[in-house]
């Protein structure tokens, strides 16, 4: 058993694990992994949220220690590596505010990114962030080169085949369309017909649409479904008039009608549908590989950060408060495998 000293002494090298400047947190990992960088707004015993956002977030330091009994729960081999390599879909132009590169160019940042940081902290881990795009993502989790995604995950049936999730934001999708469009999606997908919808590849909201798709394919109606290898591209489709609309996260899609307000480009949200479908609220998710033995310490470290109110702080920063959940749970009910 070890001694009131020894206990001591492991309490604070914990607690020094985390609190250490994300200059030295951010340890390079492969060739796509982030760079040293200093984060503006970082301070010792803090973690900088929204630094480097350009305007996206209000930045804020967080104070967060390490919890040794979470540590505890953390499997062996990551434990004794001392980082959390953490996943972003983020090439190749990001997604804000949810994971984009930051004003320095070279420095990940968005709302996923810092609470990878901030439960990583809390495990007494350093940060490792890992980009890729949104689809190498998972073949990095599947190949163990990360140990977890934090990127707008959505917690789905189908997915819980390969992965384990701890749950930590409302995931709710929204169709943007140009600010003089003046149709609405209010939960009945009739409303599509007839019109062309761009969606990302190998997301949730691309099974949902496609879903859609068909069902108004044995209505004997249309409705086209387009798809672009980045933001850029959808928009400038959708200011050209070539889509009706683009069906996405809508933290992202606030973000851009935000931005877009008062310009020549500006968009509209046309309506929000949960990422779950219908009847079921659904949720996003810290995604590992399953039977990693990581949702527990994952969902400990979520929960730990609300009881705390830094989740509360962190969600404000980014505007995020409306998507908050209560508890993070461990593979909660997902998308169902008939609409996956």
């Amino acid at each position: 058993m070890p001694t009131p000293r020894s206990r001591h002494r492991r309490t604070t090298l914990l607690a020094a694990l985390a609190l250490v400047p994300l200059a030295a947190a951010l340890t390079a990992c492969g060739d796509d992994a982030e760079p040293a960088a200093a984060v503006a707004g970082s301070a010792p015993g803090g973690i900088g949220i929204g630094a480097l956002s350009n305007g996206a977030a209000k930045p804020a330091t967080l104070k967060v220690s390490a919890v040794a009994a979470l540590r505890a729960q953390l499997p062996e081999e990551i434990r004794d590596k001392g980082e959390l390599v953490i996943g972003v879909g983020v090439l190749p132009a990001g997604s804000p505010p949810l994971n984009f590169i930051g004003s320095d160019q070279k420095t990940v940042t968005g709302s996923e990114s810092d609470l990878g940081r901030l439960v990583a902290a809390t495990l007494g881990l350093k940060p490792v962030i890992q980009k890729s795009t949104w689809e190498n993502m998972f073949l990095g989790v599947d190949s163990g080169k990360v140990d977890v995604a934090f990127s707008n995950v959505t917690d789905t049936e189908e997915r819980k085949r390969k992965y384990e999730f701890a749950s930590y934001r409302q995931d709710n999708l929204a169709f943007e369309t140009n600010k003089s469009d003046d149709w609405t999606f209010t939960g009945d997908y009739k409303v599509l017909a007839g019109r062309t919808i761009a969606v990302s590849s190998g997301t949730n909201q691309e099974r949902i649409l496609l879903k859609w798709q068909k069902q108004l394919k044995e209505e004997g109606k249309k409705l086209t479904v387009k798809h672009y290898p980045d933001l850029n591209s959808t928009y400038l489709a959708l200011g050209a008039k070539k889509i009706d609309a683009y069906l996405g996260p809508n933290p992202a899609i606030a973000y851009h009608t935000r931005t877009t307000e008062g310009t020549p480009r500006a968009t509209r949200s046309a309506g929000t549908h949960s990422g779950a479908g219908s009847g079921l609220q659904g949720l996003i998710a810290a995604t590992a590989k399953k039977d990693s033995g990581l949702a527990k310490p994952l969902a400990g470290a979520i929960n730990h950060l609300i009881d705390g109110g830094q989740y509360a702080k962190w969600l404000a920063a980014w505007n995020l408060s409306d998507e908050a959940v209560e508890r993070s749970e461990i593979n909660p009910p997902g998308l169902p495998l008939s609409d996956s």
